[in-house]
């Protein structure tokens, strides 16, 4: 399955590079859907869940970016200087955060006590 993904991931992209709209549009679903799947199956070991979401937040910011720039809505000012393609921050900011909360809160707990 997560060799699957990155094939999708890679059609997604592609379709992105070469403007190649219906292809990069349709690709974030399977790619989107697999990777909620394999974040499921390893909810029970946080560096895992940690990573996997991670990478759910990073694909979901990767797809909208690539949806405003091909509906063109990239460079609309949304808020002073941000534009369209800048509320793509949300969610990679969001994975980043997880990823820090995880290595900096989460792994240290996990660390057995030094004797």
């Amino acid at each position: 399955m997560e060799n699957m993904h990155i094939l999708f991931w890679l059609l997604k992209d592609i379709g992105w590079c070469m403007i190649w709209k219906p292809l990069g549009i349709t690709m974030i679903f399977p790619t989107l859907i697999i990777a909620l799947v394999i974040t499921w199956r390893t909810r029970d070991i946080r560096a895992e869940l940690a990573h996997n979401l991670a990478i759910v937040f990073w694909i979901s910011a990767n797809s909208y970016w690539m949806i405003s720039e091909f509906l063109g809505f990239d460079t609309v000012r949304v808020w002073g200087s941000l534009t369209g393609k800048h509320l793509a921050l949300l969610p990679f900011l969001t994975g980043l955060f997880i990823l820090l909360y995880y290595y900096l809160v989460q792994k240290p707990r996990e660390q057995p006590a030094a004797t």
